[in-house]
């Protein structure tokens, strides 16, 4: 019984990828995985898919919508003819306003919610 070794003797290959740590996921991955999470609890929540895209955007355009004061954490932009509606996060601005991992779950639900609420013309305190 031989076992195979590569031409230099010096044993078989290792797998070509090694399982996934947290330390090798990248903070806009991990932020993305915090969205689809608060999306989950909001579904579960209200019963029913959101009916929205959601969207991770780094920062906020530089044009701000009039009603908005300060830095936006979050915009919704209502469904259109053949587009349907969209939910984008600004990962920066949500992520320096969060001491921690925890905080940042809640800010990321708080403004998913509000975002939600207002689209479905309901109270944001409701999804809470």
């Amino acid at each position: 019984m031989s076992t195979r070794r590569d031409r230099r003797g010096h044993g078989l290959r290792g797998p070509l990828a090694w399982p996934r740590l947290p330390v090798m996921t990248s903070r806009a991955a991990r932020f993305d995985d915090v969205v689809l999470d608060a999306a989950e609890t909001l579904e579960h929540r209200l019963g029913h898919e959101l009916g929205v895209e959601l969207a991770v955007e780094e920062v906020p355009p530089t044009d701000p919508a009039p009603w908005e004061h300060g830095i936006p954490l979050g915009r919704l932009f209502p469904a259109e003819r053949t587009v349907t509606a969209r939910l984008v996060l600004y990962r920066r601005p949500i992520e320096q306003r969060a001491q921690d991992e925890g905080e940042l779950s809640a800010i990321v639900y708080e403004v998913m919610a509000e975002q939600v609420a207002r689209m479905y013309g309901r109270d944001p305190d409701d999804l809470g």
